[in-house]
C-alpha cells in the first residue's frame, strides 16, 4: 500500500513537470516525500561500488532506498509518457481552469511552507524576497532557441532536473527558456529513444550532483533554505496567472503557431476582449479545487504522523 502511495506522489510529480510554471519539486514537497527522495539520490555515488563488490547489489538497492526510488521515478515517467498528450491538450483547449488549478495549489502551497518554517528573523525575510524577485524576474526572460540536437539534449536535462527537485523552480519553464521543451515533449510522445536517453544521462548527471547541495542546504541551513523556496515559488505565480494576452507567437517543432510572449491581464480586461464571462466562475472553482488538494494532503500527512 505505502509502494502504491508513493507511485501516486511520483504521478504528481510527473504531471507537475510537464507543465511549464509548476514544479515537481513542490509536489514532491507538500507529499512529504522531497527528503527522502534527496536522501536517496546522495548515496548514488562511487562509495556505492564498494557495497556491491562486498555485500551484492540487493545490498547496494536496499542502501539507496531502491524501493522507493523505484516508486517514485516510475510514477514520475508514467505521467510524463501518458499525460504529456492530455496536459498539453488540455492547456491548449482548456487554459484558463487548468492554469487556474496550479494557482490555487501553488498559492496554498506557498502558505503550506511557510507553516514549516519554525522561526521568521529579518535575514530570513530578505531570503524570502530575494527567491520571490529571483524566481518572477526569471518568468520575465524571452526564451532562446536551441537546436534539437543529442548534446543540447544532455545540456537541457542537466539543467532542468535540477529546477525539477527544487520546489518553486518549473524544470519545464527552464526547458522553454533554453528553447527545448517542444522538443523534449515532442520526444516524450513520440519515443524517440535516442534524444531521450541523451535527455536522462543529463538528467542522471544534474540529478546527482544538485541533490548533495539541495540537500546539506536543507540540513544546515532548513528554515533559511525553505524560506528562500518559498519565495521562489510565490516568484513563478505570475507565470501561471490563467488571464493572458498573447504578444507574440512562435513557430513549435510540429509547425503550430503557439505563444511566445504572453502578458498578464485582469479578470475583467480578459472578458471583456474575449466575452467569456462563464471563464471566471469555472477559473475560481478549479483555483479553489486546487488548493483544497495541498490542504488534503496537508491535512492528511498530520493524521499519518499523528498515528504514528
Amino acid at each position: 500500500m505505502n509502494s502504491l502511495i508513493t507511485y501516486l506522489k511520483g504521478m504528481a510529480m510527473g504531471a507537475a513537470d510537464v507543465v511549464p510554471g509548476v514544479s515537481g519539486g513542490t509536489i514532491a514537497f507538500i507529499t512529504g516525500i522531497l527528503d527522502p527522495l534527496l536522501e536517496g539520490i546522495k548515496k548514488i555515488n562511487p562509495s556505492l561500488f564498494t557495497i556491491i563488490r562486498t555485500q551484492g547489489i540487493k545490498a547496494a538497492f536496499l542502501h539507496i532506498n531502491g524501493p522507493f526510488l523505484l516508486c517514485v521515478f516510475g510514477g514520475i515517467l508514467t505521467s510524463i509518457f501518458t499525460l504529456a498528450k492530455l496536459i498539453s491538450w488540455l492547456l491548449v483547449t482548456h487554459p484558463i481552469p487548468v492554469w487556474s488549478f496550479f494557482f490555487g495549489l501553488i498559492l496554498y502551497s506557498v502558505i503550506h511552507m511557510l507553516k514549516q518554517v519554525s522561526q521568521m528573523t529579518i535575514l530570513r525575510g530578505i531570503l524570502f524576497l530575494i527567491g520571490a524577485i529571483f524566481a518572477w524576474s526569471i518568468t520575465m526572460l524571452s526564451p532562446v532557441s536551441m537546436d534539437a540536437t543529442y548534446i543540447n539534449f544532455f545540456i537541457a536535462g542537466c539543467i532542468a532536473i535540477c529546477a525539477m527537485i527544487l520546489p518553486g523552480i518549473s524544470g519545464s519553464f527552464i526547458l522553454l527558456l533554453l528553447g527545448m521543451y517542444p522538443a523534449v515533449l515532442a520526444a516524450a510522445k513520440g519515443f524517440e529513444v535516442s534524444y531521450l536517453m541523451c535527455f536522462a544521462a543529463g538528467c542522471a548527471v544534474g540529478l546527482l550532483s544538485f541533490s548533495h547541495v539541495l540537500s546539506a542546504l536543507l540540513r544546515k541551513f532548513h528554515d533559511a533554505t525553505l524560506l528562500f523556496l518559498t519565495g521562489l515559488m510565490l516568484g513563478t505565480l505570475g507565470k501561471i496567472w490563467p488571464w493572458k494576452e498573447v504578444i507574440t507567437w512562435r513557430e513549435n517543432s510540429s509547425g503550430e503557431q503557439v505563444p511566445l510572449l504572453e502578458q498578464n491581464l485582469s479578470p475583467f480586461t480578459y472578458q471583456a476582449q474575449t466575452g467569456e464571462a462563464h471563464l471566471l466562475g469555472l477559473a475560481v472553482i478549479f483555483a479553489i479545487i486546487g488548493i483544497g488538494l495541498v490542504w488534503s494532503l496537508e491535512y492528511w500527512g498530520k493524521k499519518h504522523q499523528g498515528s504514528e
